[in-house]
Parts: C-alpha cells; structure tokens; sequence
C-alpha cells in the first residue's frame, strides 16, 4: 500500500490536453490531499477491516420492482436507481445502465473488502435488454467483473469508458468496447454520448493508480438531457459541464463517502457539495447516487441523503427538484 504513493504516471505531454500525462493521467485543478501517507493507510486498513468484519447496517426502503414495466416498450423515458452509482436510464428507445455493479462486494476478493448492505433495486434477471453500458472509473465499486461478464454475455451491449479501459475490456474477452477523452463524443441509436471531467483517480491494484482515466457522462436525446457525474469532488468542472451541454432535465451526482474530509474531499463531494454541482450544471431534477449501498466510509449510511434535504430546503428545493430515490424506484423524467 505504502508503493502505491510512490507510482508516478510522469510529466505533462507537450502538445496534449492539460490532464494527459506520460503514463496516465491527473486532475489539472481543484481540491487536493492534505492527508500523510500514514493517514491513508491506515483508514485503508481500517475501513477494510470495519467493512469486512463488522460493517455498518443500514435499514433503508427497497421498492418492489420486478422489471415488467421497464421491459415494455413505452415512450416515457425513466430512471431507475438500482443502487450505489448503477441507474438504468430508458431514454428515446434505448436502454443504458451506469457503472453496473449487482455482486456482494465492491472488492478484487469475496472474503474481504466492503460489503453490500443493501440488497440491488432491481434483479439482474429482471433488467430489460440493455443496449449501452456507459463506465465513469475502474474503482471496484463502479466497475465489477462478475457485473460486466454478465452484462456482456446476456446483453452485448455497448460499453463505453474513458481512456485506458479498452484494454482492460480485452482481457475479459469484451470487445465491443469504445474508449473516448474528456469532451469526446459518440452518437449510438440517436443518443449522443459525451464524455466529460470528473475530478477524482483510478486504480485497482498497487501499481496501476491513475494509469486509467476518470470521468462523468452526458446523454442527449431528442428532448431530454441527463449528466450522470460517476464519481468526483467538487470542482470548477461542474461549470464548465453546464456552459458546454447543459442545462440538464436530471443531474445524477454522488452524495455519500465524504468522512474522514481529509482523506474523501480530493476525491469525493458532501451532500452540501452536490447542490453546488447541481446549481453548476444547471439540472432540473438532482438524484443522489452514490450512497446507501456499500459501507466505505466513516459517515453513517443513512446520514447523506438527511443532509440533502436539510440543506436543499435551506435553498428553497423541495421534493419536485430532489429525488432522493429508493434502491429499485422508477420515476419517469
């Protein structure tokens, strides 16, 4: 863990985008790490151990959904929220789920490593066929190998992942895999697809930290807008995201994974935050993904979307403008 902190992906490269390196990729700008080598460690260790042996336990409401509706063809499009950062979006006759993740834990083993303490929304025997998959990072709980294998032998759908990824596909023996950089864009079945900024890092093992890009997703459509913002911190992005494709008729931002602040801001935003993000971008409709789910932080499990509603009716939104989803709700948009 220790040579995880000595990894470097090198300088800058002439002539390419601000957040290109040698080998790999970082954040050009935005909130950073005050935290020692120490402190990291150890929160890993500890949280690992927490989440392994005595994770946190969260009685949170499951909506009763069996599918039936998301598998008739209807014109409304809809949002379901399976749970942690994995929507399925249906949008202009086209199926798409984010960072698809149904497996126990959000780990690179069974035995060990956060667990899921609530069940997924939605069976994934119960999913209509899915026609694209869009990934934000590789961290484990956003991208799954059992999830993906699957995914791609029952479905074959699309896969599209920010730069890096494709190769990582390949080794599963997935290759109907696009890899885009921020700000590239690709049109499938009349949806365009946009990769955008995200201010976080990736890596899956020891070695490999930022080596793969990071990044959000919008997904235009005939008359509807939805930026799905994966996993980040807060940072000027958000703005740049409204000005260029928004405003946005749903903002999906992450709320959860926020304690210890000097181990989570760099990388990931509070409840407070995604207001902010959401005020950027210029969404119609917040959902709060990205908590609820898995038990990997120091803030209770039912804490985040509490403090969503305390702070958004501070600023005059109310329950028409904030979402707060339960795992395997539907709600047309």
């Amino acid at each position: 863990m220790l040579g995880a902190g000595c990894v470097s992906v090198g300088g800058a490269v002439p002539g390419a985008p601000a957040h290109h390196r040698e080998r790999g990729f970082a954040n050009p700008g935005g909130p950073t790490s005050s935290a020692t080598a120490w402190t990291r460690v150890s929160f890993f260790v500890r949280r690992v151990l927490a989440s392994t042996f005595m994770p946190q336990h969260a009685d949170l409401p499951v909506a009763a959904n069996d599918g039936r509706r998301l598998r008739q063809v209807a014109g409304a499009p809809t949002l379901t929220w399976v749970g942690h950062s994995t929507l399925l979006i249906q949008l202009d006759g086209v199926n798409v789920l984010t960072d698809p993740q149904w497996s126990a834990r959000a780990s690179p083993v069974s035995f060990g490593g956060p667990r899921r303490v609530t069940r997924p929304g939605l069976a994934f025997d119960d999913l209509p066929p899915v026609h694209v998959v869009v990934i934000s990072h590789d961290h484990y709980d956003h991208l799954d190998v059992a999830t993906v294998r699957r995914l791609a032998a029952a479905h074959h759908p699309r896969f599209l992942v920010p730069l890096g990824l494709k190769a990582w596909f390949a080794e599963l023996g997935i290759t109907d895999v696009e890899e885009l950089d921020w700000w590239n864009a690709r049109t499938i079945q009349e949806l365009t697809f946009t990769c955008v900024p995200a201010h976080h890092f990736s890596g899956r093992t020891l070695r490999d930290r930022n080596r793969r890009l990071w990044s959000g997703w919008t997904i235009a459509g005939r008359a509807r807008r939805l930026y799905f913002a994966g996993d980040t911190a807060y940072f000027a992005g958000f703005a740049e995201i409204g000005r260029r494709l928004g405003p946005f008729d749903v903002a999906a931002l992450p709320i959860g994974t926020y304690l210890p602040p000097v181990i989570m801001k760099a990388s990931h935003t509070t409840p407070q935050e995604a207001l902010d993000a959401f005020r950027d971008v210029g969404g119609r409709v917040l959902v709060p993904i990205h908590w609820g789910t898995f038990d990997l932080a120091d803030e209770p499990l039912e804490e985040p979307p509490k403090l969503l509603e305390t702070f958004a009716r501070r600023r005059g939104l109310g329950a028409e403008r904030v979402w707060i989803l339960r795992h395997g709700e539907t709600r047309e948009w």
